[in-house]
Order: structure tokens, then sequence, then C-alpha cells
């Protein structure tokens, strides 16, 4: 019985470290043509998003990761887009379980790789100018982020004026639920490969350009945020505003008809029952489900862990349910 449960043990050290609260874009779709990403550790394909070695936050604002995330090298193939292409990021963990974040922004860069394909463009050079930031929905209550928990791809627009050429977009999730301490701002970025067509003539303004790092400091507002839980407070997005050919367009493009997107600020907090089962302890958890049991005509509730992968379940729980 002990030697049989050896190989169980082993599989789930090696997986558990990735399943607890960390994630990575696994896949993008431009006007419903379908590009997979792969996972660190797993087998690759060509693809137009770039690996990371690891699906860890990356940590402080002034670390060399923010940029691509971790370790993040040029990817083989170039994704096709217009002015105007619906592109849809679809956050998971590495064992394609949901999201597991739900408090904190989520912003879109992109860069021109110049006359170069991206696949051949050291993202490290790159000017980012700000296509989109999302913070919370219209109705005030939850993150535009928890609709990733839900299982909802992230949704952000080719800024319709863009003009054609190769360009790197990053799409940025900042995990707030430790924000309450310096430093404990979560950064997930993840940049994908594009060749943008059309005649357009559209593009940022050389004050509107930043380099990552560079653009963040961990003290900002919107990174350090002691009031990330008052519902009373304002949030305020950290970075350059939206470009001008942007927002003068009417590109902010927010994630979802109920998200809100500003250039400046918007009403940023949550309670921390709904918004973190983290608490303040700087410490991670996986994020959990409740079951609820009404039989007898009493209610009760349990939780179990939301993100257990199937092969774990059936190991674990001996079912695939």
């Amino acid at each position: 019985m002990m030697k049989s449960l050896v190989p169980i043990i082993s599989l789930l050290a090696f997986i558990l470290p990735y399943a607890a609260a960390h994630g990575l874009v696994t896949k993008l779709t431009i006007d419903g043509n379908v590009y997979k990403g792969n996972v660190p550790n797993g087998a690759v394909n060509p693809s137009i998003i770039r690996l990371i070695s690891d699906p860890s936050p990356v940590k402080g604002a002034m670390n060399a990761f923010v940029n691509c995330g971790p370790s993040a090298g040029p990817a083989a193939l170039i994704g096709d887009a217009n002015p105007g292409s619906v592109m849809e990021f679809e956050w998971t963990g590495v064992d394609y379980s949901n999201w597991p974040h739900n408090t904190g922004p989520m912003l879109t860069y992109m860069a021109s790789c110049g006359s170069t394909t991206c696949d051949k463009f050291d993202s490290t050079t790159a000017k980012w100018f700000k296509i989109q930031q999302v913070g919370r929905k219209s109705n005030g209550g939850d993150w535009a982020q928890v609709d990733l928990m839900n299982g909802a791809p992230a949704t952000v627009n080719v800024p319709s004026t863009l003009m054609p050429g190769n360009y790197l977009i990053r799409h940025e999730i900042i995990a707030l639920h430790l924000a309450t301490a310096m430093g404990g701002a979560e950064f997930y970025p993840s940049c994908t490969q594009l060749r943008v067509g059309g005649n357009q003539t559209g593009g940022p303004a050389d004050n509107e350009l930043v380099s990552l790092p560079g653009a963040y400091n961990d003290n900002d507002p919107g990174i350090f945020d002691p009031q990330v839980f008052d519902a009373s407070a304002t949030y305020t997005f950290p970075g350059p505003p939206v470009a001008s050919f942007v927002s003068n367009a009417g590109n902010t493009n927010p994630a979802s008809p109920s998200a809100t997107s500003s250039s400046t600020t918007s009403t940023s907090t949550s309670s921390p029952s709904s918004a973190s089962s983290t608490g303040t302890s700087g410490t991670c958890y996986l994020k959990r489900k409740p079951n609820t049991n009404t039989a007898g005509g009493n209610s009760t509730t349990t939780y179990r862990p939301r993100h257990i992968s199937r092969i774990m379940k059936r190991w674990t729980f001996g079912s695939l349910h």
C-alpha cells in the first residue's frame, strides 16, 4: 500500500506548486481564429504566445520579468489581426482550471516591433503604449477579473485606427489581494506576436510610450493599495493613461459589457469576504468553492478547493466529477 502511494505523492508534489493560485494565457482567439499557447514544462508546439518558464506571479514592479513574464522568449508564429479585431485572452492555471484570482485590474499594452517580425524582436527594448485598462464592473461590486474565475476570456479590441505593422501585445493582470502590504502586488504579464493589417494611420505620441519595467513602482497607487478592500475608496490605474489615439476613437474596450474602463481612475474595492480567500498573511491559497446542502430543510455549506485538476480528482477522490 505504501509503495503504491509513492508515485501519487510525488506527482502531487510536482503539481500542487503550479495549481496554487497561479496561471497564464493558454489560448488567444482573434476574430474567431484560435491560437493555443503552451505551459511550462509541457510539450512545446508552435504558437504566437510567448512561453513563460514559470506560472508564478512576478513580484516587484522593477523585476525584469514584468516585461513579458518569467524568461519569456520569442514564439515561433505570428498572428494576423486588423484594426478593430476582437481578441479573447483565456487565462487559466497550468492544469487548465479557471483563473484563481478576483481582485485587481487588467491592462493591455502594445509595442511596435518595427520593420522586423515580432518573432525576431527583443521585447526588453520595447516602447509600450496602453490601449485598455479595466477595473471594477459598472455595478460597483466585482472586478472584471472575476469573469475569468467563471471561465470567461478577457476581451480586448485592436484599436480601430491603429496603423499597420508588427506589434507585440501585452495583456496583464495585477492581482491585488495581498497589495495592502508594500510589494504584495502580483504581476501576470503575457506577450503575443501580431501582424496588424489595414490602412489606418493612428499611433501613440512619444510621451505616451513607456518601458517595462520602468512604468511602475512598488509604491504607486494601484500597486500598493492599503484600501483595496475599502468599498468607498477610489482606484488609480498604474502606468500611463490609455494612448490618446485610442481613447479619442472610443476604443477603451472594456473587458465585458458590464466592466468599467478609464484612463484615470475607477471605483476599486471589495470586501475581504468576497474578494479574497487569502486574508492578509501574505500567503496565496487555492480558492475554495462552496457546496451547499439543503436536505431536510436545513442549509449547510462546506468548502472544497475550486481548482483541482481532473487527474488529481481521480487519484485523490477515486472518480471524475
